[in-house]
């Protein structure tokens, strides 16, 4: 299962992006974040960077 940024909790910090292993985390509208669910490889390093707690599994 792969993981997905809750858009409207997001604060756009970027500090996902560089810490996802297999690049799938990409800046979209304002700065925020967007995860490539295909090729996310539900390792959990991005939520567990995430101020905010706005990234989860995706259901």
């Amino acid at each position: 299962m792969a993981y997905r940024i809750n858009q409207s909790e997001c604060i756009a910090c970027g500090a996902c992006e560089p810490v996802c292993p297999v690049s799938c985390i990409s800046e979209v509208v304002d700065g925020k974040r967007e995860i490539d669910e295909s090729a996310c490889i539900d390792c959990g390093a991005c939520a567990g960077v995430c101020p905010v707690e706005c990234i989860a599994p995706a259901e």
